[in-house]
């Protein structure tokens, strides 16, 4: 009797262990990719390749969770059963409203990424491409245009096309494709310009990921074309300074009457180029006289800023050159050097502030900087009075020395000849 209870004890205990295994298989299995896996059509095939970076697969999301039906059955018609909310490969026009599903649910995103935003949907509306979307227009982008259907990778991941190094190349695949634009009456030239400005250099070549591309002029989601009235919010972003001292200066009113765009007046927008002084003041380079007239109180207080500019330029340029000259001796210039570095940051700062347009802002700190000049050269000139009295010094001490020297050698002479007694 007791082995009888023995034996059905261990037949009970592996009819469950094989009954788990099986649950445990069905349960693992996705039946959407052992189908399409093996399917000679790529577009059908493909989706199944899914990275391990892929976000919906780290955060536990399958083929169903966004296209619903059942993977745990090898019967097509129940896998594809609209009962179970089957909605297979959405139109690209619903793309938006399919993805918001989960990422306009702040209550759902918050099991996976509580920080993540929900108001992509929203801002993807009132966007360029959302506007066009709304009117049938079939080439305009969507969710999967910039961050792919499948094997979506996190922002962060340096194989994603909406990493800050990849932003560029995401938006030229429709921006820079002439044939592709040509109804849009848009030029196509916006990425080749971005590459050689100053925000492309410093993100194409020095890699600085901080450095602006399309995203943080254009927007994102919301992505769409600058008006001239926020411009320079827009520029802001980064340049707080520059644009507040332009706010409080006489151009701010005279672009908003006449609609200019702030920044890009002068700047450009794609293709902004490295500042320089010839930009400033009434020369053949400058900007100012592609509004101002010569007879204009602006052409003048152009061509003074310009003045005081240079004339700053020139005092710390001559100062550089006589505290060379007397480091070059041995001297300690520590202190000079230091005023000259003040004198340039004052030069920097004047730079700054010829967006006030004032004659008198900027000549004010000029003068700081020419004060600072002048203490440097003076230093200099005390490092040059030293040294000289010093070589005089040293001079003399040597004559001495030479002189005791030769008194000594000829008393010496004198007492060594014969018939002197020591």
């Amino acid at each position: 009797m007791n082995r009888k209870r023995i034996l059905k004890f261990y037949f009970c205990l592996l009819g469950i262990i094989c009954f788990s295994h099986i649950a445990l298989s069905a349960e693992t299995v996705n039946s959407c990719v052992e189908c399409h896996k093996d399917i000679d059509e790529k577009n059908l095939s493909e989706p199944t390749n899914v990275s391990s970076d892929d976000v919906h697969a780290k955060a536990g999301l399958t083929c169903v969770s966004c296209h619903g039906g059942n993977s745990i059955t090898d019967d097509i018609s129940l896998a594809k059963d609209p009962a179970q909310g089957f909605v297979g490969k959405p139109q690209k026009k619903d793309i938006p409203q399919f993805c918001a599903k989960c990422h306009a649910d702040a209550t759902y995103m918050k099991r996976y990424s509580p920080n993540m935003p929900t108001d992509q949907l929203s801002k993807y509306n009132v966007s360029q491409h959302g506007q066009l979307n709304v009117k049938g227009d079939k080439k305009t982008a969507v969710c999967t245009s910039c961050h792919n259907a499948h094997n979506i990778l996190a922002q962060d991941n340096p194989a994603s096309p909406t990493y800050a190094l990849n932003v560029l190349d995401t938006c030229a695949k429709c921006h820079s494709d002439k044939e592709y634009m040509k109804e849009y009456g848009i030029p196509t030239n916006q990425i080749d310009d971005y590459k050689e400005s100053v925000h492309g250099q410093a993100l194409l070549v020095k890699g600085d990921r901080t450095s602006p591309s399309c995203k943080h002029c254009h927007g994102n989601h919301d992505a769409g074309l600058p008006q001239a009235i926020y411009v320079g919010n827009i520029c802001s972003q980064c340049h707080s300074l520059t644009y507040e001292l332009f706010r409080n200066s006489p151009h701010k009113a005279a672009h908003d009457s006449l609609g200019i765009p702030e920044c890009e007046a002068c700047h450009g927008n794609h293709k902004i180029m490295k500042t320089s002084d010839d930009m400033l003041g009434t020369g053949q380079d400058a900007l100012c006289i592609q509004c101002h007239s010569p007879t204009s109180k602006g052409f003048k207080t152009a061509f003074a800023i310009k003045n005081s500019i240079e004339d700053l330029k020139k005092e710390i340029l001559q100062a550089k050159e006589s505290v060379s000259k007397v480091e070059q001796r041995g001297m300690d210039v520590e202190d000079a050097l230091a005023d000259i570095d003040e004198a340039n940051n004052s030069l920097t700062k004047a730079r700054g502030y010829i967006h006030t347009f004032s004659e008198e802002q900027v000549g004010s700190i000029v003068k700081e900087g020419e004060t600072l000049v002048k203490k440097a050269k003076e230093r200099a000139l005390k490092a040059r009075d030293d040294f000289n009295f010093r070589r005089k010094g040293y001079i003399f001490a040597i004559l001495l020395i030479f002189i005791f020297s030769l008194t000594l050698y000829l008393r010496i002479r004198i007492l060594e000849k014969p018939g002197k007694e020591n």
